[in-house]
């Protein structure tokens, strides 16, 4: 159960995080020398002033003006509803992985199931213009990560992070659940077009912010959101990325905090695999199924690792012989169908009636350009 916080303490908390001009470091060294945030507020100008601007130390002495105490109230009035909690430094909730951070949020504003936060994470980026391959295997990998007892963390952007968010609320009740760290507000969902993806996480899953409601999605605030997304998994999984791109510094502050890089290899002809394969050169593990990550992590002796479960049969198997040489004849880049006679040798119609075979068991797919792509299974 999150902590029970008396008033006067959650409307502290609530100001302090709400000043503009004191900033999480200097919240972390005022409650080093004065406690807890009420006796922040009720220190003298004087004994502030040994440490703030003495505009500001004046100002925290002072009753909120109009407009901060109207954000007080909103936020005391979003947290009055059922599963909605507010997380400070003080409470026993709050997640353990952040203090490892020089700047640790001093509170979060969590919408969801708490529960989440004490299971073993893995974080899944990558880019927002995602192709539908990628989608797929975000989707995929974080359905199987949260079947093991695994929580996916993404930031739920376009793309990558929504569909890793899917996959592993695809999971079922039983699965490890997923949890969304936002670049907005706690009242607001960036983008629109993922509202309902919202609504499915906040009730089977836990949604993160460290901004204050109504905050809109600046671009600043998503290098601040990864710097979390990092922190909390004990490692994070690159699907696709561009070879400048806000994935990669995920995955830099995530090696530098010490935990576990991975990256999905992809075609060397995609702009979207560069980034996954500056990483691979760079000391990233090269991974090609959800089975790789857990087996590297579980080799690394962290402690509450979930128990491995029954590996599942493959998704599609192709025992006919025509199958198995018009797949091995397409092999994994995108073909046309004039390349895929050219190396059968097969008059058109056989081609045909086996590529639409091999569509109908999902062992391949036709792209929008008509060419065809084999499936992963």
């Amino acid at each position: 159960m999150p902590l029970t916080i008396a008033d006067n303490e959650l409307r502290a908390w609530i100001r302090l995080s709400l000043e503009p001009e004191l900033g999480a470091a200097r919240i972390r060294l005022l409650l080093s020398v004065f406690g807890m945030p009420q006796d922040i507020c009720a220190a003298s100008t004087g004994s502030l002033a040994q440490y703030l601007d003495p505009g500001l130390a004046a100002r925290l002495r002072q009753a909120p003006d109009e407009s901060l105490q109207s954000a007080i109230d909103a936020s005391l009035h979003w947290l009055a509803e059922p599963d909605r909690h507010l997380l400070t430094l003080a409470d026993p909730q709050y997640p353990q992985a952040l203090y490892e951070l020089s700047d640790p949020p001093p509170v979060l504003y969590a919408h969801g199931r708490l529960d989440i936060l004490h299971r073993p994470m893995i974080a899944i980026v990558g880019a927002r213009s995602a192709t539908p391959e990628g989608a797929r295997n975000a989707h995929d990998f974080a359905r199987h990560l949260a079947q093991q007892g695994w929580c996916v963390v993404s930031g739920l952007a376009s793309g990558i992070d929504g569909a890793a968010h899917a996959g592993a609320l695809d999971a079922g009740p039983a699965g490890g659940g997923t949890l969304a760290v936002l670049g907005t507000g706690i009242d607001r969902v960036y983008p629109p077009a993922h509202r309902a993806l919202a609504h499915r996480i906040a009730e089977n899953g836990l949604m993160l912010s460290e901004f204050p409601l109504g905050a809109q999605g600046l671009p600043f605030h998503f290098p601040q959101r990864n710097r979390l997304v990092a922190a909390l998994g004990r490692g994070v999984l690159v699907v696709e990325a561009a070879a400048r791109s806000g994935s990669l510094i995920t995955a830099r502050l995530a090696g530098e905090m010490g935990r576990e890089v991975f990256a999905i290899p992809g075609s060397i002809h995609s702009p979207l695999s560069r980034g996954c394969h500056v990483l691979i050169r760079q000391g990233a593990k090269l991974v090609e199924c959800g089975q790789d990550i857990i087996e590297e992590l579980r080799q690394g002796s962290l402690p509450g690792l979930p128990a491995a479960q029954p590996a599942t049969a493959p998704a599609h198997q192709t025992p006919d012989p025509d199958a198995a040489h018009l797949l091995h004849a397409l092999g994994y880049e995108p073909t046309d169908i004039d390349a895929l006679q050219g190396r059968t040798g097969w008059p058109i119609d056989r081609l045909t009636g086996q590529l639409t075979l091999l569509e109908i068991s999902g062992s391949l797919e036709r792209q929008a350009d008509g060419r065809y792509r084999r499936l992963p299974g």
